[in-house]
């Protein structure tokens, strides 16, 4: 046999043919993982920018604009507020005796009238309520950070009212007037000047409207997922069933909306815009997610489970309750996570509830008027006050950080049961 083979001798897998083929698939693969890294990168670009859009815009809206102004309390002859009085009674005590033109005087006295004019009419209430948390200050003589006026705000920030730059700047020079941070923006709600808005009433309500939302949409939707998988009889009725789940899955959320507005609000009139109506509207929306979720862990469970659990004598029950459910639940806690995380983003259906109102103290309870925080972030992305576009951005990332707090703690709980065979 000669030693020399020719691309003949080698058969048609060797032919040039054949190489030009190969190399064309060689060339479609590195394509297609380029296409796919460029994908990624894409991606990591538009999250990196968006979170750093945003926490540059939202850094103003943790912060706010204010004056360190003395004030004499020693001077004023304030009387302390009973030790057992209530907040709002503390407060209209103290100004009855006249807190706010004692602070509006002290700031006079220091830094002019036409500062005195600049101070947030809510000024007072700041020291309210440090008198009322330490009543030893009315003994002597204190330094306060006061809010000022929003226009005195956006003039020190260059956005506005030229006129009072003057202002801004003498009392900048003199170390008065800076925007420091501000963690009551978490710890207020509600109002009409941003220098005094914050965000807690919405939060609270999107923690109520979310605790409804799970404790209505969770039981129901895992136990549909489990009698329609393991116990409906097959036929038509079930498969009409299936139908009409995997449909309401993909029904716009403002649907969903307007029948909590007929069926909830029509049964529930005074409840209107309460966190319990919100809850149900949104628990009818999850449900279907749940149950879609629920039924595909439940059918992912292998049939040698039940086999064995029926084998050493366990009842039907017993084998879906302490079995098959428990090696689901993880599959189901993902879709709960999925559902979840929609509902809390959702607008739409809250504002035909009227979840949009002007809601000035957090709600008591899950009976009492109250807004959440895409709908807080809706209404303050419409005011043009530059004050309210910074804490749009915060309230974005106060939202971003819940849902993420959410569906940490919806994956640890995924995790902790998740069981492998």
């Amino acid at each position: 046999m000669s030693d020399t083979m020719t691309s003949a001798d080698l058969g048609p897998t060797r032919s040039p043919e054949y190489a030009a083929r190969l190399k064309r698939r060689y060339a479609s693969e590195r394509r297609f993982r380029l296409a796919g890294l460029a994908a990624i990168v894409f991606s990591m670009a538009v999250l990196v920018f968006l979170l750093a859009t945003m926490t540059l815009n939202g850094i103003g809206g943790f912060q706010r604009t204010t004056l360190v102004t003395p004030v004499d309390l020693a001077a004023a002859d304030l009387v302390a507020p009973p030790a057992d009085a209530t907040l709002g009674v503390a407060i209209r005590s103290l100004e009855n005796q006249g807190l706010p033109e004692i602070i509006e005087a002290n700031v006079g006295a220091r830094f002019g009238a036409d500062a005195a004019g600049q101070i947030s009419p809510d000024a007072w209430r700041v020291a309210a309520e440090a008198i009322i948390d330490d009543p030893a200050m009315l003994d002597r003589r204190v330094t306060m950070d006061l809010p000022v006026s929003h226009n005195l705000a956006a003039a020190f920030d260059r956005d506005g009212h030229t006129e009072l730059h003057p202002l801004a700047d003498r009392l900048s020079a003199d170390g008065a007037l800076a925007d420091r941070l501000d963690l009551g923006f978490l710890a207020r709600s509600d109002a009409t000047d941003p220098q005094l808005a914050g965000i807690w009433g919405a939060l609270k309500g999107s923690i109520l409207t979310m605790l409804i939302t799970l404790a209505l949409a969770f039981p129901i939707g895992v136990l549909s997922a489990l009698y329609l998988e393991e116990y409906a009889p097959r036929g038509r009725w079930t498969d009409l069933i299936e139908v009409s789940i995997n449909n309401l899955a993909a029904v716009p959320s403002i649907i969903f909306g307007l029948l909590g507005l007929a069926v909830f609000l029509g049964l529930f009139p005074s409840l209107r815009s309460a966190p319990l109506i919100g809850g149900m509207t949104l628990a009818l929306m999850t449900m279907p997610v749940i149950v879609i979720s629920g039924r595909n862990a439940i059918k992912a469970v292998p049939p040698s489970i039940r086999d064995g659990a029926l084998a050493i004598g366990a009842s039907p029950i017993q084998v879906v309750f302490h079995h098959v459910l428990p090696l689901a639940l993880p599959g189901i806690l993902t879709g709960t996570i999925i559902g979840m995380a929609r509902a809390l983003g959702e607008t739409a259906p809250l504002l035909m509830i009227g979840m949009r109102a002007f809601v000035a103290t957090p709600p008591g309870s899950l009976t009492d008027p109250a807004t959440v925080l895409p709908v807080q972030i809706f209404l303050w992305s419409d005011e043009i006050d530059r004050g309210f576009v910074e804490r749009t951005s915060a309230a974005i990332i106060v939202l971003l950080a819940f849902l993420l707090v959410m569906n940490g703690i919806a994956i640890y709980l995924r995790n902790r049961f998740e069981k492998t065979w």
